[in-house]
């Protein structure tokens, strides 16, 4: 059965039937009062967290930026890796070659090692005659014929001292040197330098 509800004489609905606005069926006072003493509440607390957060930074600082690569220079005067702890000073040779030889490992670092020579800083790095061939800094001027054609030994590419103490210079027949050969190889039957100057006037060890 229909209900019929009462109508006024115009057709509409009975006087004293109010509609009430749109959205407000599901929101008494009392809720909505609750509602904005939870957001209140939770803007609080984001405050609070952010200030506890800044409260924290300034008391125990920022944590230290580690410094990028810097060279050193090593107990055998040659060109080094300065490691973090400021100390430790590796030969150029000993970084990104597989070992960690620093504390903390930033000698093989990936970034530092991810695309060797091109990831490499410059003062880590000697190029050879060949262009497309590269030793590490401490192998030049070494006495050992690291470039396979004595360009990190010999001029014009290289420009290094005279032989030192150790070494006597003469032209080697060796592979291994250039025009330096160590004086232990002096006076023992065996030719190293093509004048055979390493048997005759080099005074040895």
């Amino acid at each position: 059965m229909n209900k019929v509800f009462p109508q006024g004489h115009d057709g509409k609905a009975a006087a004293g039937t109010k509609a009430l606005p749109a959205g407000a069926e599901g929101c008494s006072p009392l809720c909505c009062s609750r509602r904005g003493t939870c957001l209140s509440a939770s803007v609080l607390l984001l405050l609070a967290t952010l200030a506890a957060l800044i409260a924290l930074v300034t008391i125990l600082g920022l944590p230290p930026r580690m410094p990028g690569p810097q060279a050193c220079v090593t107990p055998t005067n040659r060109t080094g890796f300065l490691c973090h702890d400021r100390r430790s000073c590796i030969p150029a040779s000993g970084v990104c070659d597989g070992i960690r030889t620093c504390t903390h490992g930033e000698d093989e670092d990936e970034g530092l090692c991810r695309d060797v020579p091109h990831s490499l800083p410059s003062f880590l790095v000697a190029h050879c005659g060949d262009p497309a061939s590269w030793i590490y800094s401490d192998q030049k001027c070494d006495g050992t014929n690291s470039c396979g054609d004595c360009s990190d030994e010999l001029s014009p590419v290289t420009v290094c001292p005279p032989c030192g103490p150790g070494w006597w210079h003469c032209p080697s027949t060796v592979f291994k040197y250039c025009d330096c050969i160590p004086r232990s190889l002096c006076r023992d039957h065996v030719q190293h330098c093509s004048d055979w100057s390493d048997e005759y006037s080099c005074p040895g060890p």
